[in-house]
């Protein structure tokens, strides 16, 4: 006997032709945008589909129609008219950015890949974006699900922030909207949101568009009984309502009361409205796979679209005038079809462009500091002279200090960063100095960390969040994966330029799976990044300054030994001190043997290679990401040898990278092997005895310098 499911909750579906249209609504707007959506679906869907003597013109290679949930989204996207509003949305929320300002154009020119609109052909038409300094932001969306829900919280955050902190009138009142199906409720990233907006009472709305398929998965798997709304009922400081999104009366009823309460400043609301999927989940999906006949019919005697006009005729429009929209739409989509098809192809010879920041680019992307306001922060990399002594946690905290008070945007933030100071207390003081508003704890979701500091970056805002270990970082990847590609993917219309400062690496006499691993490398692969290591206090200053003054998105590694150690003790180097990214430090010079380090390591190297005297050059990169390949490979090609030692993993570890980069551009000059000596690969182990065995060691550094000068 099969297992018994749990009813789903039956919400009623009327066709509202009793009542007169909701006044304080454009309904001819809302119909037009409903018809252009649904238009764009049949326009996409049957060239798409084989039929009868016509070819398959395979107009767009990624298609996911919105018919079913076009007519509520474009409710929904009326009434976000704040300034200031912004939109975490999907990939099946075209209706909405239709309704606020994307030209039909864009919407078909995107998934037919060319150039212009959301990405210049690099990211599937259906994940889209649209930015906007005077009306509801789209941010940038992703293809994964469930991201947009703490980017949202963040702009809501951000709202916030702009509104109180900055005094920026024109943010009062606005709001942040995220929009979601039933699948995504059961993601990571809906609860992190959902647990900032309640607990910090942001100006957040979440819609969920409830058709009760996760592709071919029912709602009841992806929560009790397959009703988010009833299920968090008892949820503190969270406006609920539920209904339908086929009547349009109670859809603009529902959403207009919950948006109004969000911009009340009463806190965030959540309203799920039910609605049928009229199609398949996308182009290459066959729903009669997994739905019966009369699943699929019942949805189609849903559809909003037919209750819509039987809402607006003839009360509020005639006939005539519906039918004379439904040309006026037709000829509009004809006229942006065949603009959109006269488009050029994307050029091939700029796909490599806007990977990082391009400062000759004649535009400036939505997102960070502006040119002008970085160019105002100034900077030397001259050191100034006899600086207090500090240790490395302190000149971070000093770093910290000094970029707060010069600009206002600074936000520092992460799980126990307040009050307490942080876990290795690099924070200490600076909430008592400059408030709960910017320097702040965070819950313990490093989704909802990474995902609120995309935002707020965005918003034009610095942040500044801490990761307490490198290992916590993995429940934040697709977050930071996505941030990394968004300059990108959005052909530099967007980009969020925050620095994550992450512990990590082995501790003073002890290490452990948990919070010693180092795994730089995986940030070197992601694309976007500027992956900092710095070995001491003064460099760890003139690079975390670098870092909160870049257009480039940033890790900040804070290596746990020098928190933990006066190892790195350096003299302060001044508050104005820049060092560029991307240039190595050549600790000491030699002849005969180059030794490449990072960290950490690079404190063992420099006494491994002490009795050595001047015979081996030590370069410490400080950088990963960029690297400085220059400086490395001429001195390789002076010394003719070349050991590099890291503490990631051996594997596929960044020295594989240097050591790729000599075997190509130094092979002729090479006297011996380049060598790397790394961790075997095992993860870190707790018992200082192990721990010995697995981190190269003073001894073992200094054993294999010798054997490579000896050759």
């Amino acid at each position: 006997m099969p297992a018994k499911t749990a009813a789903r909750p039956v919400v009623r579906e009327s066709s509202a032709t009793a009542v007169p249209p909701r006044a304080g609504f454009d309904w001819r707007r809302i119909a037009y945008n409903t018809l252009v959506s649904r238009a764009l679906d049949d326009v996409e869907e049957l060239t798409n589909k084989q039929r009868a003597n016509v070819p398959r013109e395979h107009l767009v290679l990624y298609q996911f129609s919105a018919r079913g949930h076009d007519m509520a989204q474009s409710i929904l996207g009326s009434l976000l008219t704040g300034a200031h509003d912004g939109a975490g949305a999907y990939y099946r929320s075209r209706p909405l950015l239709l309704s606020i300002g994307l030209s039909i154009e864009d919407a078909l020119a995107s998934p037919l890949g060319r150039s212009g609109g959301f990405s210049d052909g690099r990211d599937i038409g259906v994940v889209c974006n649209l930015p906007n300094n005077n009306g509801c932001t789209v941010l940038p969306m992703a293809g994964d699900v469930g991201s947009q829900y703490t980017p949202a919280a963040g702009w809501a955050q951000s709202i916030v922030y702009h509104r109180d902190t900055l005094a920026d009138e024109s943010y009062r009142e606005c709001l942040s909207v995220a929009l979601g199906g039933d699948g995504s409720v059961a993601t990571n990233g809906f609860w992190a949101a959902l647990t900032m907006a309640t607990t910090l009472k942001l100006p957040m709305l979440f819609y969920i568009e409830d058709n009760d398929l996760g592709i071919s998965v029912r709602g009841g798997m992806q929560t009790p009984g397959g009703d988010i709304a009833r299920n968090l009922a008892s949820f503190n400081n969270l406006f609920i309502r539920n209904g339908s999104g086929t009547d349009p009366h109670e859809a603009s009823g529902l959403l207009h009361e919950a948006a109004t309460h969000v911009r009340s400043g009463a806190g965030p609301a959540l309203v799920r409205l039910t609605v049928p999927r009229l199609s398949s989940h996308s182009g290459p999906d066959n729903q009669k796979g997994y739905r019966t006949d009369s699943e699929i019919a019942a949805d189609l005697a849903r559809d909003p679209l037919p209750q819509l006009r039987a809402y607006l005729v003839p009360s509020f429009m005639s006939e005539q005038e519906w039918s004379t929209l439904e040309r006026e739409v037709a000829y509009d989509v004809e006229a942006a079809l065949t603009a959109a098809r006269a488009r050029p192809m994307p050029d091939p010879s700029t796909v490599a462009r806007h990977v990082y920041a391009d400062d000759s680019a004649p535009t400036e992307p939505m997102g960070g500091l502006s040119r002008a306001e970085r160019a105002a922060l100034g900077g030397t990399d001259v050191a100034q002279e006899n600086g207090e002594l500090l240790r490395f946690a302190e000149a971070i905290r000093r770093t910290l200090r000094h970029e707060l008070a010069v600009n206002p945007k600074v936000v520092v933030f992460g799980e126990d960063v307040g009050r307490k100071g942080g876990v290795h207390l690099v924070t200490e003081g600076l909430q008592k100095q400059f408030g709960a508003e910017r320097v702040f704890d965070t819950s313990l979701s490093e989704e909802g960390i990474i995902g609120r500091a995309v935002s707020m970056a965005i918003s034009g805002l610095m942040p500044v969040a801490e990761i307490q270990f490198r290992k916590y970082a993995d429940p934040a990847a697709e977050q930071l994966n996505n941030c990394g590609t968004m300059r990108w993917r959005t052909a530099n219309r967007f980009a969020a330029p925050i620095v994550v400062r992450m512990p990590g690496g082995f501790g003073k006499d002890v290490g452990d799976p948990w919070h010693s691993l180092s795994d730089e490398v995986r940030f070197a692969h992601a694309y976007g990044w500027q992956v900092i290591m710095p070995s001491n206090a003064a460099d760890a200053v003139g690079l975390l300054r670098a870092a909160m003054r870049s257009p480039n998105p940033s890790i900040f590694f804070e290596h746990r030994s020098l928190l933990m150690t006066g190892d790195g003790s350096a003299r302060y180097p001044g508050d104005d001190y820049v060092l560029p990214l991307g240039r190595a430090r050549i600790v000491q010079e030699g002849h005969a043997l180059t030794l490449v380090t990072w960290g950490a390591m690079v404190h063992r190297c420099v006494e491994a290679v002490q009795p050595l005297g001047a015979s081996v050059e030590v370069i410490d990169l400080r950088t990963i990401a960029p690297w400085d390949r220059e400086t490395v490979l001429a001195s390789v090609k002076k010394t003719g040898r070349c050991l590099i030692v890291h503490e990631d993993n051996l594997t596929a570890g960044f020295g594989a990278e240097i050591a790729g980069a000599l075997v190509q551009d130094a092979f002729w000059h090479l006297d011996a092997p380049v060598e790397r000596l790394a961790p075997r690969d095992i993860p870190v182990p707790y018992h200082p005895d192990l721990l010995e065995v697995v981190i190269p060691s003073v001894d073992l550094i200094r054993e294999r310098a010798t054997a490579i000068l000896g050759m």
